[in-house]
């Protein structure tokens, strides 16, 4: 059997230990990956005993709470607490998710955070979304065409066209399904991943758009689309309930259709 090891400086040492105030009646643990840039030392997890009934419901909520109450910081992003921005995306008792969509009693026992995987990170749980973001403007995500538009309206499609993107515009681009996809984690430099392909597909899908060949021209690669093996992670982890595997399926089978 192989086997793996860490290098030393990558290695997640214990960290400190907050305890909730006596008299706490709801008392549970967080145990959160903090990696400070500039320190040159190794992450560690800093464990935070809170008291549930001094926050809200979610796991966004509590670390609002320790950020503002016990360790200022403690570093994540956070916008709209809605399900909507996609800002708040973490791995959160070993799942990608948002941490505003995340019930903290759907948790048993400590709460463990960590940055989404396989991703470099710019400080605790901040990843650099640098690679991705390149990746989703590399599939010119906007409405393509040819033709010119009509002069007294606007580009129309038929209902049954427009419900051929339910499940694809509403995609949020946390990144949470890239991030738990073996494939994008060993190919990511090239390997486009299911938010990019998703995305890729909403267009591809749209009857307006007139640029369907040059997309997939684009996406006929070996690792741009093809390193897709179907695993699902991607689909079982999508805080929006969305399949980026199926998405990318369509592609596969209009390219197979092109031939």
């Amino acid at each position: 059997m192989a086997e793996f090891t860490l290098p030393a400086n990558s290695k997640i040492k214990p960290g400190k230990t907050v305890k909730a105030p006596a008299g706490a009646k709801r008392p549970k643990n967080f145990a959160i990956y903090r990696w400070e840039p500039d320190s040159g030392e190794n992450p560690r997890l800093d464990t935070f005993e809170i008291d549930l009934d001094k926050c809200g419901p979610m796991v966004l909520d509590a670390l609002i709470h320790i950020k503002n109450d016990l360790d200022s910081s403690v570093t994540f992003r956070r916008s709209c607490r809605e399900g909507i921005c996609g800002s708040c995306a973490m791995n959160i008792d070993g799942t990608n998710t948002l941490a505003c969509l995340k019930p903290i009693e759907e948790v048993k026992g400590d709460v463990k955070i960590y940055p989404l995987p396989h991703m470099p990170v710019v400080k605790d749980l901040v990843p650099d979304l640098t690679q991705v973001y390149a990746q989703y403007t590399s599939i010119e995500p906007w409405l393509k065409t040819q033709t010119p538009p009509p002069p007294d309206r606007e580009r129309l499609q038929s209902e049954d066209d427009r419900k051929k993107l339910d499940g694809m515009y509403e995609c949020i681009l946390c990144f949470c399904c890239s991030t738990s996809c073996p494939s994008y984690w060993w190919n990511g430099d090239r390997y486009l991943g299911p938010a990019i392909l998703l995305a890729a597909y909403r267009w591809i899908a749209d009857s307006r758009d007139e640029m369907a060949g040059e997309r997939l021209d684009e996406l006929e690669d070996p690792f741009r689309l093809y390193r897709c093996h179907t695993i699902m992670n991607c689909t079982k982890t999508c805080p929006k309930g969305l399949n980026p595997a199926k998405a990318i399926a369509e592609i596969k089978k209009l390219m197979i259709a092109r031939h």
